[in-house]
């Protein structure tokens, strides 16, 4: 019986995942590109009832709660994930970073999700700057030499190496809160003092320049997987950016369509044995 209801819960998600529709209207424009029409979405949609349902099936497939992840976190995060695949500003639309900066930096609170195929791909711990905080980021910034941490949705560019080796270019799609990022140098890369012995060994890992700093080693993973396009959210509950945030604050739903997405039937969710010995 559990299996059953887990397949029937997959045939929903499937179900719900392809979406068609009519169109977008009535957005705030705040900071993103020239408005177009949004052909799978419903405007004026406010509690947003399809796309709920829609990634609260996600997070009970792969069981996000059991590594950290609040679901209303994860519900914001895939709004902004549909609200930027429809704008056309995602290539890879498969793929969904959170970096949750309302979670401890003792917490492995970075994931990469695969969200059409509900697997969690990556958990590991990240880096926030040193002017955002201690243990807990609390401060955040978009101006050039703050060594604060960006919030907010921004898309993965290209690889590049650098000062600190390979390391992934973000762009900021919130314009007064992010679009900054790639001016500041703000990208994903690895770090020798992000990882469980440094937060053991000194009370927490170490903080960066504002950079979203993974361990390293396992960052070649995770930058091979999100690069070029994809979508990379860096969450909190910052009232300055909960209130200002076009992309949270829109009103719209997804269209459910009656064509199922095999897709999203593929995995029973979780970590498989190789990700699990990876994320370290």
């Amino acid at each position: 019986m559990p299996g059953l209801l887990k397949f029937s819960g997959k045939m929903l998600l499937g179900i719900s995942l392809f979406v068609s529709g009519q169109s977008f209207a009535n957005f705030e424009k705040k900071g993103l590109p020239d408005e177009k029409n949004f052909p799978s979405l419903l405007s004026n949609s406010a509690n947003s009832p399809a796309m709920k349902r829609v990634a609260d099936s996600i997070y009970d497939l792969i069981s996000l709660g059991e590594y950290g992840l609040e679901k209303e976190v994860f519900f914001t995060a895939y709004k902004g994930f549909q609200y930027l695949q429809n704008k056309g500003l995602l290539i890879k639309t498969n793929l969904l970073t959170i970096c949750d900066y309302s979670q401890s930096s003792n917490n492995k609170r970075l994931y990469v999700i695969d969200v059409l195929n509900s697997r969690l791909l990556f958990n590991t711990y990240v880096s926030h700057g040193k002017n955002s905080g201690g243990e807990f980021a609390n401060s955040f910034s978009n101006a050039n030499n703050s060594n604060k941490s960006s919030l907010g949705f921004m898309v993965t560019s290209t690889p590049y190496h650098g000062k600190a080796g390979l390391s992934l270019r973000l762009d900021g799609m919130e314009r007064g809160i992010n679009d900054h990022v790639k001016n500041r140098a703000i990208v994903l890369h690895g770090s020798r003092f992000v990882n469980e012995n440094i937060m053991n060994t000194r009370g927490s890992i170490g903080r960066s320049l504002g950079c979203p700093a993974v361990p390293y080693g396992i960052h070649l993973r995770i930058i091979e997987a999100i690069k070029g396009g994809s979508c990379f959210y860096v969450n909190h509950s910052d009232p300055a950016y909960t209130q200002n945030s076009a992309i949270i604050n829109a009103n719209f739903d997804i269209t459910p369509s009656v064509e199922l997405q095999n897709a999203g039937l593929q995995n029973d969710g979780g970590l498989s044995q190789e990700d699990l010995s990876a994320v370290k």
